[in-house]
């Protein structure tokens, strides 16, 4: 089960993560560069926080390994490639701003699972701009497929996570796509309303 799920989640998070880039090349979408520049560096502290916590490994934590590569692809993409709407904005910045006292509190106190799951938090915080995006949204800048496969890889993870971090982890993920995906449906409700 466990090379099952290592499988799952590594093939999972290439494909969105190459769909995803494609589709930000061909301006069918236009996420936001805060919302995966944020995934980024949250990930990146996730993975830390977690490793330090235990004697673990990247392959036990296999969302979290895999995130890092997709989340830094999709951003990468975004800034190369996205449009106007996809730039950084006041809110923005804001979310940025408490995304850095959340780290500055983690290098002060030194606490690996007290940061992780302060971490989680800042994935939370990731998630606001395409919220605020979604909430006033004429038409939807985002994919359910690749939103879908988004929420599939945590699923797959759970299989082979060892810890109550990486659970944590996966779970919040889950969570926060599922909330993604139902802003997206009524974004689509809404246009088929005013057609």
């Amino acid at each position: 089960m466990k090379t099952f799920s290592i499988i799952a989640v590594c093939m999972t998070n290439l494909l969105i993560g190459l769909r995803y880039v494609w589709l930000i090349r061909r301006d069918k979408i236009s996420p936001a560069l805060a919302m995966w520049v944020f995934f980024t560096i949250a990930v990146v502290g996730s993975l830390l926080t977690y490793l330090s916590e235990g004697d673990y490994g990247l392959m036990d934590n296999i969302l979290n390994s895999a995130d890092l590569l997709l989340c830094g692809g999709v951003a990468l993409a975004i800034a190369l490639w996205g449009d106007r709407s996809s730039r950084f904005n006041r809110f923005d910045l804001g979310c940025l701003g408490g995304v850095i006292a959340i780290l500055v509190v983690w290098a002060a106190t030194r606490q690996h699972a007290m940061a992780h799951l302060a971490i989680q938090l800042i994935l939370v915080i990731a998630y606001f701009p395409v919220i605020k995006r979604l909430w006033r949204a004429d038409r939807n800048t985002e994919s359910f497929t690749m939103w879908i496969g988004l929420m599939l890889a945590p699923m797959f993870s759970l299989l082979s996570s060892k810890g109550d971090l990486a659970t944590i982890y996966a779970v919040r993920a889950i969570i926060s796509t599922a909330l993604l995906l139902v802003l997206m449906i009524r974004v689509e409700l809404r246009i088929r309303k005013t057609t």
